[in-house]
């Protein structure tokens, strides 16, 4: 679980990235799930945009990923999704 701190300090490195994968009209499929988790064996922190043609409220499929990639939502902001799952041998140090 992040703490308050934590999750402010995971906002502001995903501030200036780009979103790594974009979700549409398909919502959460397997394919997403097994690419987010592939995704995170490089990365510990991924930016989602969800797009207005997906037809799941953005909350319910942010927990519904985090859920299913073992990783925690760092935040949640309009249609956009930052997960954070720490690494074997992290990268990104939390205060």
């Amino acid at each position: 679980m992040l703490t308050g701190k934590q999750k402010r300090y995971l906002r502001s490195l995903a501030s200036s990235e780009a979103a790594m994968f974009q979700i549409g009209k398909e919502a959460l499929s397997d394919n997403l799930i097994h690419m987010v988790d592939q995704a995170f064996n490089t990365h510990e922190l991924i930016k989602l945009r969800v797009l207005k043609t997906c037809p799941v409220d953005v909350k319910e499929l942010a927990f519904d990923l985090s859920m299913n990639t073992g990783s925690e939502i760092a935040q949640i902001i309009g249609h956009t999704i930052v997960l954070y799952r720490q690494a074997d041998e992290p990268r990104i140090i939390l205060p």
